[in-house]
């Protein structure tokens, strides 16, 4: 009898798992022209920029880079969901749209996720790599740099 239930479950588990092969999420993929006003704006070095493009842009603007396993339910699920809430929190590719006050916390908060190790996430690291020190110590240079801009930009409209 147990073995009966057992097959069973496998049989429906497998037949769920090609059904939603079928369902596809919506992709990521408007172009890189999305960050340019980002990057106008911030003056990253070609070597940040790098690093933004390799380490950022996937969760974080309009353009997802899809590995290969991107294609097979569930894990193309999961990565919708990494990418709508990474672009929820920081989504370079609205830039334009953000006050100053804002990006100026965006930058803020994009020094502290790095500092801390919270960015960029595990999940994604275990497969792409983590910054190493000196690629974390150009990235916080950078952002700390383009927040002086705001932080003027603040002060003067304060007054």
């Amino acid at each position: 009898m147990i073995k009966k239930i057992v097959k069973y479950f496998l049989l429906v588990a497998l037949a769920a798992l090609v059904v939603i092969q079928f369902i596809r999420p919506d992709k990521n993929e408007q172009g890189y022209d999305t960050v340019m006003a980002f990057e106008k704006d911030t003056k990253p070095s070609a070597a940040v920029a790098t690093i933004l493009k390799e380490n950022c842009y996937d969760c974080h603007s309009n353009q997802t880079r899809y590995p290969w396993y991107a294609e097979i339910a569930p894990v193309s699920f999961w990565l919708e969901e990494h990418v709508e809430h990474g672009k929820g929190d920081f989504n370079v590719s609205e830039w334009e749209s953000y006050s100053v006050k804002k990006k100026d916390h965006k930058l803020e908060e994009l020094i502290e996720e790095v500092e801390e190790g919270h960015m960029p996430l595990d999940s994604y690291t275990w497969i792409h790599g983590t910054l190493n020190e000196e690629e974390m110590t150009q990235l916080l240079q950078w952002a700390t740099v383009a927040r002086l801009q705001y932080k003027s930009e603040l002060e003067v409209s304060s007054k």
